[in-house]
């Protein structure tokens, strides 16, 4: 080819790829969640003391450790500050994860006592825990004033609807837990004060869906949420009764947690706090919680997947070019986000701020890192 052709050649081939119709901002497929996403983060520390499961905090550990932030509502601004306190502190050793939970209560009542009956629907107090963080293959645990306990394992959120995504017979094996009541259960005809709930759970049941099988290493960050379901009840019949509506159907239930979800739905993980596993007891300074860049590029793949489904919801049909979407920022590090879309599914993917690696979400909502290749 002669430099004259390959020059007009050129110029054709710029004219060509400068002919492409550009996307404008305003025909971008959008994402805007309802509240700023902010999960909260927590420090755990280990026990200077035995811990007994007995519902009460008298051991010098837990009254080492301050009590974490007031729960807000389950949509966190959206809704007024519940009416009602509710505060939790954690605690980690070789062998559990410790939990103790205060909440305020002037009327404290439970009717269920079968384990894994659906415990919310008395007022009772949940844990929420997924080791890997990758929204699937999650843990549930729901316990009521009456200590009977809820216990299952999630495959992934109730959002990808296909069904069984539970496991509703796994049982955490060696758990221990207790309650402590201030003020006289399933009596309406006094006040009470608060009630309490103390756990222990065994790594031996958490360590299966942990990275590498095993459990957490100092510093290590697992995702996690506490939700507290309160009913709104009246006692006319000299009893504990569920307010009905006009309908004959209870009131909704007030969901109040740690870290606001932005829906009422609890079984969105990427909404879920982060605890921090420390090395130093409770008789040592806490550390400073450590703010992983990479977890900015998992909530920027969070929002191109919420874009991705929307359209598809809309359309029927997967959008499979990246300029169609509106690209999150991320201030931690580069996002240079690809995406692929066929008729049954699609991925993001985006190098971590490292290089090293790439993280991936797809159409199940699964997110997850690989290496680089």
């Amino acid at each position: 080819m002669s430099k004259n052709l390959h020059f007009v050649w050129l110029v054709l081939l710029t004219a060509c790829v400068s002919a492409q119709p550009t996307i404008k901002d305003s025909d971008k497929l959008q994402f805007a969640p309802s509240i700023p996403w902010n999960p909260k983060t927590y420090i755990c520390q280990q026990p200077v003391d035995e811990i007994v499961i007995d519902g009460l905090d008298q051991e010098k550990s837990w009254q080492a450790l301050d009590w974490s932030d007031d729960f807000v509502d389950i949509e966190g601004d959206l809704k007024p500050n519940p009416s009602l306190k509710t505060n939790m502190k954690m605690l980690w050793d070789e062998e559990f994860f410790y939990f103790f939970a205060k909440m305020e209560e002037p009327h404290i009542w439970a009717k269920l006592t079968e384990r894994d009956a659906v415990i919310y629907q008395d007022d009772d107090f949940e844990i929420f825990i997924d080791p890997d963080g990758d929204a699937h293959n999650y843990y549930e645990f729901e316990i009521n004033a009456l200590n009977t306990i809820w216990d299952l394992f999630m495959m992934w959120p109730y959002r990808h609807q296909v069904s069984p995504n539970y496991l509703f017979n796994w049982n955490v094996d060696k758990v221990q837990h207790a309650i402590h009541v201030n003020g006289t259960l399933n009596d309406p005809s006094d006040t009470d004060k608060y009630w309490t709930v103390e756990i222990a759970i065994p790594w031996s049941a958490l360590k299966e869906m942990a990275p590498k099988a095993q459990p957490p290493k100092i510093n290590d960050q697992w995702r996690i949420n506490f939700s507290r379901v309160d009913w709104t009840m009246e006692t006319s019949t000299g009893k504990y009764e569920k307010v009905l509506n006009d309908e004959g159907k209870p009131l909704p239930e007030n969901n109040w947690v740690w870290s606001a979800q932005s829906a009422i739905a609890m079984h969105m993980p990427e909404w879920w706090g982060y605890v921090q596993f420390a090395q130093e007891s409770v008789a040592e300074a806490a550390p400073s919680f450590d703010h992983k860049p990479d977890e900015q590029i998992k909530w920027a793949l969070w929002q191109l997947y919420f874009q991705q489904t929307a359209h598809y919801e809309a359309t029927g049909e997967y959008a499979n070019d990246i300029d169609r979407f509106t690209i999150p920022k991320v201030n931690t590090c580069s996002f240079t986000p690809q995406v692929y879309a066929g008729a049954y599914g699609f991925q993001f993917s985006s190098p971590s701020c490292n290089g090293n690696r790439v993280w991936i979400i797809n159409e199940v909502g699964k997110i997850y890192t690989k290496l680089k290749q």
